[in-house]
Parts: structure tokens; C-alpha cells; sequence
């Protein structure tokens, strides 16, 4: 025992390094498969960033990255209160509830922050009763094992089909949608319309906002409100 213990001390450097290029390995692959979350990049310039290619009718174009958000949406708030933020969807064929989150921030860092709370509303979107479309993107993981929950917070959202209810609730109200629209697109091709007559709620999943990566998208109608 007294040999083995020498022949390590001899080589102890060799040891040490040895040991730290297999930590360093293991942990670089770790990454690799996402097992590991990232924190959200940083970047103070990017206030203005998550809207992208504005158009005239008020689209929002994936990814989001442009710099110069414009969006104005189509109804004005005359009454205080008149309009309420989503706080909870339950997608009742999935027997799934997930809190939603309501940054007034664009900046992407601040939006995935965000996303690791929850789903979000994109702060550009309409709200809860006012005419035009609810916004909401969420993370979808296939991992077998993810520490946040949240990374799959939309996992199977693409198995619903035509007349499937989503249910999203405010402080005082459930809105009720029927879902009319489900497909995958590529991020690049993907324009979400924003304003409108119609009251809308568009559900995407979301590995970061300003990825590239193809997304599965619910459309839906509102059908019905009902007090709490």
C-alpha cells in the first residue's frame, strides 16, 4: 500500500491533469446534449430587439431580432382596466397548467429570462379581450431528464387537434379557445400576425427567442368568457 501510495505522489501533476481534461471533457459534453441550462445571454444594446420586421399590418416575423420595434396595437384602452393579462393556460387535452408570464420588456435576454418562470406573452401582443392575438411562446424539451420543468412547458402542444380547448385565465376571468390551426414552420418563414378583429391566441414553442430552430404553432379562436 505504502508503494502505491508513493508511485501516486510521484506522479501526482500527472494525476491532477488528467483528472482536470476528463472534468473538462465530461462537462463539455454535458452541455452539448443541453443537460446542463445555459443562463440567458447578455447584451445591454439589445433593448429594442425581440420584434422582428415589422410590417405595415402589424406582423411580427421569426426570428426576432430586428432593432426597431413598432408595433402599436389596434385598440386603444378607454377604460381602466378594460383588458386583463393572461396568468394561467390550461390545455385541457394534455391536462397541462402552466403559469404565463407578462414582461413589458423586448429585449431578448429579459424574454428568456422569462421563459424560465413559464410560458410568455409576448409584450407586443394584444391582451386578455381585446381584439386582435394573444401571443404566447413556451420552451418544449424531449429530454429524459430536465431540472426546470419549465423547459417543457409546451411539450405535445403539436397532438392538438381542430376544436381541442385551451383555457387561459386572468385574475377574474377564463377565456375560453377552440383550437382551429396546428402545424410546424420554420422559424425563418413564420409571421405571426399581431392586430386584427378577430380575438385570437397563438401558442409557439420556443428554444430561445431569436433561434432558428422550427417551432410547432396552435391557432385558436376565442369562443367564450366566463367570470371566476
Amino acid at each position: 500500500m505504502d508503494y502505491i501510495l508513493q508511485q501516486i505522489w510521484e506522479r501526482k501533476f500527472v494525476f491532477l491533469g488528467t483528472f482536470f481534461i476528463v472534468f473538462t471533457l465530461s462537462y463539455v459534453a454535458l452541455v452539448a446534449i443541453d443537460f446542463v441550462p445555459e443562463p440567458p445571454a447578455t447584451n445591454e444594446s439589445e433593448e429594442a430587439t425581440s420584434t422582428a420586421l415589422v410590417s405595415s399590418e402589424t406582423k411580427t416575423e421569426f426570428p426576432l431580432t430586428i432593432v426597431s420595434p413598432v408595433i402599436t396595437k389596434v385598440e386603444a384602452s378607454t377604460t381602466e382596466n378594460q383588458y386583463e393579462l393572461p396568468l394561467t393556460i390550461n390545455i385541457v387535452k394534455l391536462n397541462k397548467k402552466v403559469s404565463v408570464a407578462n414582461p413589458t420588456s423586448r429585449a431578448i435576454a429579459d424574454l428568456d429570462a422569462a421563459l424560465l418562470n413559464g410560458v410568455v406573452r409576448h409584450p407586443d401582443s394584444a391582451e386578455l379581450g381585446q381584439a386582435g392575438n394573444v401571443f404566447i411562446l413556451g420552451h418544449s424539451s424531449y429530454l429524459p431528464t430536465v431540472f426546470n420543468k419549465n423547459f417543457q412547458a409546451f411539450n405535445g402542444i403539436q397532438s392538438l387537434e381542430w376544436g381541442d380547448v385551451v383555457e387561459v385565465y386572468s385574475d377574474e376571468s377564463v377565456y375560453e379557445y377552440r383550437v382551429d390551426k396546428v402545424y410546424r414552420a420554420k422559424a425563418q418563414d413564420l409571421t405571426v400576425p399581431i392586430a386584427g378583429a378577430e380575438k385570437r391566441l397563438t401558442l409557439a414553442t420556443c428554444n430561445s427567442f431569436g433561434s432558428t430552430d422550427d417551432r410547432y404553432i396552435v391557432e385558436a379562436e376565442q369562443i367564450e368568457v366566463r367570470k371566476l
